[in-house]
């Protein structure tokens, strides 16, 4: 047992690293990584498609690069937004890593990209201990997922430098309490900021790319209470290499 947890440990250590590298190269060139993390069917993809389409709107400069472990259909819906997209196939893999997704950049990042939306695998336990070199992770659930969704994911709230909340236009009719979820969510990470957004009628639409656009001109972002611990030991306890491109028209 604890040469596995040894070999875990080793594992996150060197992907921390990686990332550093990743977050140092990224800087240099001018771009904010927005790692998304979710359970799936949290309404992601859609708020993200919006997101993208007023990002080009605004004639922001962006890219995203979605990952699943099957199929193109998430890139394909955000190309639709008109800007260079990316899908990522895990071949069963969890989450992506600092080193999978550097190198799924190279040769792919559009010059000038200013912000880079990274949706990862929809999963709430194996991306949140896996830093990717982001500038800013976005944790997100929806109001039909119940408000003690922080308190079953620790680590992916508990790490987060933002919360979302989705679906809200359903709020009324699930009986989401928002009073609740905020008190959960301050339970594992004090101080985090909530959005509220609903894709489908666009509320809070374009409040996401406003925090991501802050972050690139150098506002200062949250630093949760967790993440003074080393990444290696936040763990897997809280309750899967081919890519391609769209780029849209």
């Amino acid at each position: 047992m604890c040469r596995v947890v040894d070999l875990q440990q080793a594992v996150l250590a060197r992907n921390d690293e990686q990332a550093r590298e990743l977050r140092a190269d990224l800087a240099a060139r001018g771009t904010v990584a927005v790692n998304l993390l979710s359970s799936p069917g949290s309404g992601k993809t859609a708020l993200l498609e919006a997101e993208l389409a007023l990002a080009r709107e605004r004639g922001v400069p962006v890219a995203a690069l979605t990952a699943d472990l099957a199929t193109e259909n998430d890139a394909v819906r955000l190309a639709r937004s008109g800007v260079p997209v990316k899908q990522v196939l895990t071949d069963g893999l969890c989450h992506l890593e600092a080193a999978m997704l550097r190198g799924h950049l190279e040769g792919w990042l559009p010059e000038g990209t200013r912000l880079l939306f990274v949706e990862n695998v929809g999963n709430l336990v194996c991306p949140a201990s896996y830093d990717l070199g982001e500038s800013l992770r976005v944790a997100l659930a929806s109001v039909t997922e119940g408000e003690d969704k922080p308190l079953k994911y620790p680590t992916a709230f508990g790490l987060a430098s933002l919360v979302v909340v989705t679906k809200t236009d359903l709020a009324e009719a699930v009986g989401f309490d928002e009073a609740a979820f905020r008190a959960n969510v301050a339970r594992v990470n004090p101080g985090v900021e909530i959005l509220l957004t609903a894709a489908r009628t666009g509320a809070g639409t374009g409040a996401l790319l406003d925090r991501a656009l802050a972050v690139l001109d150098g506002a200062p972002v949250h630093r949760p209470v967790l993440a003074a611990r080393p990444a290696h030991s936040h763990g897997h306890g809280d309750h899967g290499d081919h890519g391609m491109v769209l780029e849209g028209r």
